[in-house]
């Protein structure tokens, strides 16, 4: 029997997007046991679900991409259903794709299906798009919908590392009033030197794009996107944005990402490392932005969304450095496409050595905006608005607002011309003792319970300036309960402890990779009884840097990153 596609049944579209949303995770080997798989060998460039070979293929079951090196993989027609994704896992080891054609791997037509490279304890990462000479690593497109990715990495792509987007056209299934993509879930995946953006996910063109259909000119709206979730993801060396999320007006988050270097092609219009475009509505927290040559986060959505936790390192200084008419901000906010009264929240970001300004806030029809407890250290527009040639003083370069009829609540941030007035570390930006953001942050919004690091907010009783809660060295006042693991000391010296919650009589495995995917330490500890266990490990010999974990209890999987100093 032909699974049936479920993209417009909303008892059980309610149901997918709620098992993605509670982030339960489970091991692949359960969650597909019922089904022996379908190998598929190398020199296999093309899966369809329609043809004989594969249309048996059942929601729940596996297909098996076989470890070796492969040219372009196609995959198509494919249907799972809620809870139950066709997945294309690599076996015995990892599945490396390197190719002169426009894409690595093209996902056509499908719904509820899983791309995942967790066939290979041994690498984080066990499909891996080596090379595209002219094109995208991974293509998901013609109206496909609920697909998630993890565990893959890109790298080396002309154009786009990821992009997820279905373009209308004259048929107009594709257009908004007749198509909806939901559930898109990237996480885990490493993506580096790309050609333009990282990721490009949804269409950038939100209010309509113009086509000539039989001679006549229209305007045809794409599909948004319900429910994006971008998520523990390494972004470096993007000639474009690092990630860019476009018309996701419902259920968006983009959080706990590392883009560095981003816009290294300096091509105006393309330059920021995370991109909240039009028509989206996206919080975007716990994300690192470092050393790119774009605004840090630009954010031209509807407004009502929340930027906070993000520490943001060096946005833009090495572009055009010498020439401050090329402005490059931490934080940008603009008008594109924002709801009238709708407002923005900018809450507890690391803003740090910016080119221009911290925080550029554009936006008029937005109302009863927040920008609190934020930590801005030396904006580079300082020197300029400071020597009297612009009507603006040197302290506007914390936080511009160019436009009086903008209605912005400014309170309780701390603006710093160097790393030492703020009493923080220069290698993780932490607090340290005496440090003036200690306690001083705002205190009325409650919504936000943890800090960049997870470690619970606030901590002492009071909230503290910036993305990182000040410990005062008791590394155990963290919130267990709420979570299932919880690693501590985060940074870490030499002794790194892991709590978990064990739900029943088991064995835990934790593992740790470097950033290239590559298993470098592991440790196991059997569970007597349910409830809170404790596993530590001697960090001694790993070296500087940040690292990638996953643990394992029974048919559960938890994914993280820590680092090491």
């Amino acid at each position: 029997m032909k699974p049936v596609s479920f993209n417009n049944d909303p008892q059980t579209r309610s149901l997918f997007r709620s098992l993605l949303l509670l982030g339960v995770l489970f091991s692949v080997s359960t969650l597909y046991a019922q089904h022996a798989g379908w190998p598929v060998d190398s020199s296999i460039h093309m899966i369809d679900g329609h043809s004989a070979a594969y249309n048996n293929v059942h929601p729940g079951d596996t297909v098996y991409l076989l470890a070796g090196e492969r040219d372009k993989l196609l995959v198509r027609n494919f249907s799972g259903s809620a809870g139950k994704p066709v997945c294309f896992m690599n076996k015995n080891g990892i599945v490396t794709i390197s190719t002169d054609s426009y894409y690595g791997i093209s996902v056509v037509n499908c719904n509820a299906i899983r791309l995942c490279g967790q066939g290979d304890a041994a690498n984080f990462y066990g499909i891996q798009v080596k090379k595209v000479a002219n094109g995208a690593g991974l293509g998901i497109g013609n109206m496909s919908s609920d697909v998630e990715v993890d565990h893959v990495s890109i790298e080396h792509c002309s154009t786009e590392g990821i992009l997820a987007k279905t373009d209308p056209d004259c048929s107009f299934k594709a257009s908004r009033d007749s198509f909806t993509q939901f559930n898109t879930s990237i996480h885990d995946n490493y993506i580096a030197d790309i050609g333009n953006e990282g990721m490009y996910i949804g269409s950038s063109y939100y209010s309509g794009v113009h086509l000539s259909c039989n001679g006549k000119d229209t305007i045809a709206k794409p599909a948004v996107l319900d429910n994006v979730q971008v998520y523990n993801n390494i972004v470096k060396r993007t000639g474009w944005d690092g990630i860019q999320v476009s018309s996701a007006p419902l259920h968006c988050g983009i959080h706990h990402n590392t883009v560095i270097n981003d816009s290294q092609a300096e091509t105006k219009n393309q330059m920021s490392g995370i991109l909240l475009g039009g028509g989206s509505r996206c919080d975007c927290y716990n994300n690192l932005v470092k050393d790119g040559k774009g605004d840090g986060i630009e954010d031209h959505g509807l407004g009502s969304n929340k930027i906070y936790n993000n520490v943001i390192v060096n946005a833009g200084r090495d572009f055009k450095p010498n020439d401050a008419s090329e402005a490059k901000h931490g934080i940008f906010v603009s008008d594109v496409s924002v709801l009238k009264d709708a407002a923005f929240n900018i809450e507890f970001n690391d803003i740090i050595h910016p080119k221009s300004d911290g925080i550029r806030f554009q936006s008029v029809k937005s109302r009863h905006n927040l920008i609190v407890s934020n930590l801005i250290v030396d904006p580079g527009s300082y020197n300029l608005y400071a020597s009297g040639n612009t009507s603006f003083t040197g302290n506007d370069a914390y936080v511009m607002i160019p436009n009086v009829a903008a209605e912005v609540q400014l309170t309780n941030n701390f603006f710093a011309a160097s790393i030492d007035a703020a009493r923080i570390s220069a290698t993780d930006y932490t607090p340290l003792p005496g440090s003036p953001l200690i306690n001083k942050g705002y205190q009325q919004d409650h919504s936000i319970v943890t800090d960049f690091n997870s470690n619970r907010r606030p901590l002492g009783g009071y909230y503290d300036i910036g993305a990182m809660e000040y410990s005062g060295g008791d590394d155990r006042l963290s919130d267990t309960v709420s979570r299932k693991v919880f690693l501590f000391p985060n940074p870490v010296l030499s002794k790194l402890n892991v709590q978990y919650l064990a739900t029943g009589i088991s064995t835990i495995l934790f593992r740790i990779y470097n950033l290239s995917g590559q298993l470098v330490m592991q440790q196991s500890a059997t569970v007597v009884l349910p409830g809170m266990q404790q596993l530590q490990l001697d960090s001694t010999t790993l070296c500087r840097g940040t690292y990638l974990y996953c643990i394992s209890q029974g048919t559960e999987m938890s994914y993280g990153k820590f680092i090491k100093q």
